[in-house]
């Protein structure tokens, strides 16, 4: 089966199944003939499993163990339940803050905010998490694009700049001004399109590509 099969099938998107096949969870066999990604039930049978697993908010580490066979099922489940219960108590204790706060007809610029942060830090120290700790894998995310990003457009700024310099030290030995200007327009077209592929990265990122794979 070809990838828009499986999709139709299994009901993940095809941004999915190449982010679990990315992280190791799922390995299609590689067609001999043209070399495209070949699924067999045994992959799609694995997607569902993974599908399962993740709508129950297990994290992907988890699936990995259980896949690898050094956890069952069942040790998985006993681990993610603890993290389920700790979830559920600090989404009560924000409930009940948020209760704290919506009994105060006041506003935001009269708002007492100190003593709710410290209530607040007083629970973090006793376990509570406020924070939404699963945007920090997000945040990750944005470092390796942006970093290449970065060295590409150094690369082709200073390239464009050489071809310059060279230009006006020696005018003489220059090739024609419109090749200059053609080979100057290579580099710079080259960090456009750096720029507009970070762009949209940074969209996909921000809306996407993890969080949607939270949702299977």
């Amino acid at each position: 089966m070809r990838i828009n099969e499986v999709e139709a099938l299994v009901g993940i998107t095809k941004k999915n199944i190449r982010f679990y096949e990315e992280k190791g969870l799922l390995s299609p066999r590689r067609s001999t003939e043209n070399g495209y990604r070949d699924y067999g039930e045994a992959e799609v049978e694995t997607l569902r499993r993974i599908k399962l697993l993740r709508k129950l908010g297990v994290p992907i580490e988890e699936i990995r163990r259980m896949q690898e066979g050094t956890q069952t099922v069942g040790d998985g489940m006993r681990r993610h339940l603890v993290t389920l219960e700790r979830e559920k108590r600090n989404l009560q204790e924000a409930s009940r803050l948020c209760e704290l706060l919506r009994d105060r007809e006041v506003p935001l610029s009269e708002l007492d905010a100190g003593s709710v942060l410290a209530e607040m830090e007083q629970l973090e120290q006793a376990g509570a998490a406020f924070r939404n700790t699963q945007r920090q894998d997000v945040r990750i995310r944005y470092v390796a694009p942006i970093v290449v990003s970065v060295v590409l457009v150094a690369l082709m700024a200073a390239t464009a700049g050489v071809m310059l310099w060279a230009f006006y030290v020696e005018p003489e030995n220059a090739p024609p001004l419109g090749v200059v200007a053609v080979m100057e327009a290579v580099p710079l077209l080259v960090i456009a399109g750096v720029l507009l592929a970070l762009f949209q990265r940074m969209k996909e990122i921000s809306k996407g590509e993890i969080d949607d794979a939270k949702q299977y």
